[in-house]
């Protein structure tokens, strides 16, 4: 069901969500937001489709560059579910990889089998929180930043990954951080990592020239029977603490503040459980929805599903030429996981007090050093005893 109402307030909005959890309504798939909500397709939509383009691209290509990920499959579930979420909900809603996943894979500390694993096991999580209404339940005793901390993780292994590719081709790799320092320093800092990526593509497509025409075939899991390890359960751990924050809270509230619609935190989670579910098998990678997504489609000019059906329309016209990877240079790679990581720690360290981010960093370093699965509970402790010193401190003062 979508709100009119012009107002809304977060508190109550989140009230709300927490009544509404009993209902069926709220997580039934044949609920049709397209009913409600025009799709158009006019120049801000198609310029919005560039904002979720800088999320996805620089993840999705360094995956098949470096890990048996296809790039072709890849694109294809990203196409189809742009448009399908489109249509499904009228609203520029974000299709991201499962970025603390994503990292994990990039930096070498997944393998194929884990990757797949860990994001069927989301998958299923995330399709049993939806139905049960749970999501809203957990968000409370999963603080910002323990999920900021993940996030920092995630950024510090990538950083590292891309330092290492860089070392072997430094002059390139110097070249490539010039052009996305010339595209930051031209207030285009969020477009860096595509400025990053064109000058790879270009340089693979003049080495090996322009790829032969080639469609992927749909077999089961082409990159690799799934393999869940306790390598896996931890990566899926920390991937779900970033999910709940920034994939299902934080999207609800956003599109609540910049489009007036009312979508609970479990329905975003069903929509991504399904996503897990029906992609992975036939060669997709976890996916969710992103805050940071979507505001970057709002920023470019989207407000309607037309930014999808475009963004979807363009990423299933790649599909066929997604062999150009293979030529794809691995120093510019490396600029490519380094400018990533730097935006990803730019958010995590976007919270508020001192003892907040001594904990962000905290979570950080442990799940640099160890892995994100114990960096996500040593947080939840850390914060649940910081919280409840902060409680007992007021309860003196009064």
């Amino acid at each position: 069901m979508v709100s009119h109402r012009r107002s809304v307030d977060r508190d109550r909005f989140l009230d709300t969500l927490k009544c509404d959890r009993m209902n069926p309504d709220v997580v039934a798939f044949s609920e049709q937001f397209a009913s409600t909500r025009s799709v158009r397709i006019a120049a801000g939509e198609v310029t919005g489709a560039i904002g979720d383009s800088v999320t996805v691209l620089p993840i999705v290509v360094g995956l098949a560059a470096l890990t048996p990920v296809s790039l072709a499959h890849a694109l294809l579930f990203f196409g189809v579910f742009q448009v399908v979420w489109g249509l499904v909900y009228g609203l520029p809603l974000s299709v991201e990889p499962m970025k603390a996943l994503a990292g994990l894979a990039l930096a070498g500390t997944l393998t194929a089998g884990e990757y797949a694993a860990a994001g069927l096991l989301a998958g299923v999580v995330l399709v049993v929180a939806a139905a049960t209404g749970a999501l809203s339940r957990v968000q409370r005793y999963v603080g910002e930043p323990v999920i900021r901390g993940i996030q920092l993780a995630v950024a510090l292994l990538l950083l590292e990954a891309g330092i290492d590719l860089g070392a072997a081709d430094p002059t390139l790799a110097l070249a490539a951080a010039g052009v996305a320092g010339v595209a930051a320093l031209a207030g285009f800092r969020r477009g860096a990592a595509l400025a990053v990526l064109g000058v790879g593509l270009a340089l693979a497509l003049a080495d090996a020239g322009v790829p032969a025409f080639d469609l992927p075939a749909l077999a089961p899991f082409p990159a690799g029977a799934p393999a869940l390890t306790a390598n896996a359960l931890s990566a899926t751990t920390g991937q779900l603490a970033m999910t709940v924050g920034n994939a299902a809270v934080a999207t609800s509230l956003l599109l609540s503040d910049l489009f007036d619609a009312d979508v609970s935190p479990d329905r975003l989670s069903g929509s991504m459980g399904a996503m897990c579910l029906s992609a992975i098998p036939l060669g997709g990678v976890p996916m969710c929805h992103g805050s940071g997504g979507l505001a970057g489609k709002h920023a470019f000019g989207a407000r309607t599903g037309g930014a999808n059906l475009v963004l979807g329309g363009l990423y299933l016209a790649a599909v066929p030429f997604a062999g150009v990877v293979a030529a794809f240079p691995m120093a510019v790679l490396g600029v490519l996981l380094v400018v990533v990581a730097v935006h990803l720690a730019r958010r995590a360290v976007d919270v508020g007090g001192r003892r907040a981010l001594a904990l962000v960093g905290v979570v950080g370093v442990v799940g640099l050093l160890w892995n994100v699965g114990a960096a996500f509970l040593v947080g939840v402790a850390v914060d649940g005893v910081r919280k409840r010193l902060a409680a007992d401190a007021a309860d003196a003062t009064n």
